[in-house]
């Protein structure tokens, strides 16, 4: 007659003496195997009378959801002890290969550790933005050709709600706060309806800074900007000022530095406009300031000669491993 207290008696049995995961395994096929004991119990069932073969099932099948998971549980707890064995946890940290900082992270700590030492207090801002914060207060009103070089995404439905093109509203949101002096910088991400291509992308970094207070002139603004390049390029780096225009800022100029051989743009800055003061509550006729922005993906591009901006966000290590960050 099959007597599955037996087999269970004797699964238990062999199943406590086992210490290795060969052993574990060679149990489970003995018993739960194409041909093991439990298996063959259950096809054979049909031979049995009715009564029988309901005690009889009952029990096999209750002994198979039990030690299908016990064999499971017994395999888990060898390897694990076989991984103490292997590793002392108390025993200190070896690397074996050192970690790299993203090009990008790396240039942003960079521009927080220059930008800092020079007294720049960092803010944050929200990346979903109104329509006068993004363009009004900033003298870009709805009429303006200035909106044109800003392909915006719009908040479905809506015109006024907006994810915002630059980091620009920073500066109206922490004036309308703080009042002069103001030395305030900015990193996050922006939004532009871009192709996503080797120079384009539709969601990047910028930096912004800022500086306000009485007597602030061009040439603190050009001293400030020389700074920087030379920190983070070199002190031997050339540099020159084009004259440009943005709405916000009069007059306003486009940065370039000569970087292996060639002329690079690498940035745009201005002295604050008179009305961008105004629309804040800041008299232009005692203060007056500067204002400077720049592609965070744009700087590293130039420092490390990368062609191709898809690059910062495809996570290749092969590619990530070039940099000394």
């Amino acid at each position: 007659m099959y007597d599955p207290d037996k087999i269970e008696k004797k699964l238990e049995e062999e199943l406590r003496r086992a210490s290795s995961a060969e052993e574990i395994e060679k149990i489970r096929v003995k018993y739960f195997g194409k041909k093991g004991l439990i298996t063959l119990g259950l096809k054979s069932l049909k031979e049995l009378p009715l009564e029988e073969r309901k005690r009889v099932g009952a029990k096999l099948n209750a002994i198979k959801k039990q030690y299908e998971q016990e064999i499971l549980r017994k395999k888990e707890e060898i390897k694990a002890k076989s991984l103490n064995k292997r590793w002392d946890y108390t025993s200190p940290g070896r690397f074996t290969q050192r970690g790299y900082l993203h090009p990008l992270s790396y240039i942003e700590y960079r521009i927080r550790e220059i930008f800092s030492s020079l007294g720049f207090k960092f803010v944050d801002g929200p990346y979903i933005e109104t329509d006068y914060y993004n363009f009004e207060a900033l003298n870009i009103p709805p009429h303006h050709p200035a909106r044109e070089m800003h392909d915006t995404f719009y908040i479905e439905g809506r015109r006024d709600i907006l994810l915002r093109t630059h980091t620009s509203p920073v500066q109206i949101r922490t004036m309308e706060k703080m009042k002069p002096p103001v030395r305030v910088g900015h990193i996050g991400r922006v939004f532009r309806v871009d192709p996503f291509d080797a120079s384009h992308a539709p969601a990047f970094t910028q930096f912004e800074g800022l500086y306000v207070d009485k007597g602030v002139s061009f040439k603190d603004l050009k001293g400030t900007i020389m700074h920087f390049i030379k920190e983070l390029f070199g002190k031997d780096i050339a540099v020159k000022f084009l004259p440009s225009y943005f709405p916000f800022t009069e007059p306003s100029a486009e940065v370039y530095l000569r970087w292996k051989g060639e002329w690079m743009e690498i940035l745009g800055c201005g002295m604050v406009h008179p009305k961008v003061l105004k629309n804040v509550g800041i008299d232009p006729e005692i203060y007056s300031g500067f204002a400077f922005g720049m592609g965070i993906e744009r700087i590293a591009m130039i420092k490390y000669g990368i062609k191709d901006i898809r690059l910062f966000s495809e996570n290749n290590l092969k590619f990530l491993k070039q940099f000394p960050g």
